[in-house]
């Protein structure tokens, strides 16, 4: 989609940036959200490691970086596979050392009828949102506990907490991430680990403009002002990644345990 791969050119490196210093594994960082979200971790300072699937997109991201000065590195890796997810952190520790950061962003979407929804269309959002989330945050957590805590951000929706119709598997597996980030504040507070949920709404990527036009194709109005009424008008990629980047940096020292909904206010009106 054009507008969600614009020219998006980091900015020089900032030396004294919000991240400066720190080391940040983005999973699903090579395209929407996660390249946006790349590219401004780097912006602020942050040695950049994307797991994602998607190889050119990533390896065109890292260059991006590059250019700039900055510091990434790409590590081709499917997220709801075991072996490849462990492979992937000891790559990590092999290139970068340790890192304080994770943000948790890998996932999809389907849209469907609860009634016509399979199987394996349950299995395979529930392996790339949930199942993902599961086995990344599960070696974070012990890692950044043994190198000194971190922060963690997990990415949820506003379907984390409100049911929508079409969405019902979306919902399960954004609310289960949600419930992690939750539970990761508790049990690992006190270890010096942080962990956080960002939640949007529709924001003007790829995944989002598809579930736009699949709703709309299944007889919703989204696009006819129903998205106006919710939340104004669409989100920038940029705008959710900036959001992100407050939860990761020690601006939020004392932040945990939270959603952080970049909606427009939408969560706000039920």
């Amino acid at each position: 989609m054009s507008n969600d791969r614009k020219e998006q050119m980091p900015k020089p490196v900032n030396s004294t940036g919000r991240l400066a210093g720190k080391t940040a594994i983005i999973t699903g960082g090579a395209a929407g959200m996660g390249r946006s979200a790349s590219l401004a971790f780097a912006d602020e300072g942050a040695t950049v490691v994307i797991f994602d699937i998607q190889k050119q997109a990533g390896e065109d991201v890292v260059s991006l970086i590059r250019e700039k000065g900055g510091k990434a590195e790409f590590i081709e890796t499917d997220v709801s596979d075991p072996a490849q997810v462990d492979a992937a952190f000891d790559k990590t520790a092999e290139l970068v050392g340790n890192y304080n950061v994770l943000f948790n962003h890998a996932g999809t979407i389907t849209v469907k009828p609860l009634h016509e929804t399979t199987v394996e269309d349950y299995d395979r959002l529930m392996a790339i949102n949930v199942r993902s989330a599961f086995l990344v945050c599960r070696r974070a957590v012990k890692e950044m506990s043994d190198n000194g805590g971190g922060s963690i951000v997990i990415t949820g929706s506003i379907a984390s907490e409100l049911g929508y119709p079409l969405e019902s598997i979306y919902c399960m597996t954004k609310g289960a991430v949600l419930q992690l980030a939750r539970s990761i504040s508790a049990e690992y507070r006190d270890r010096g680990i942080r962990c956080n949920a960002v939640c949007p709404g529709f924001v003007k990527t790829d995944h989002g403009l598809r579930e736009i036009s699949e709703l709309d194709s299944a007889g919703q109005e989204w696009e006819e002002g129903a998205l106006a009424d919710a939340q104004g008008r669409i989100c920038e990629p940029e705008e959710v990644a900036s959001a992100v980047v407050f939860l990761a940096s020690d601006e939020a020292s004392f932040i945990t345990g939270n959603a952080l909904y970049v909606d427009n206010g939408w969560y706000a009106k039920g």
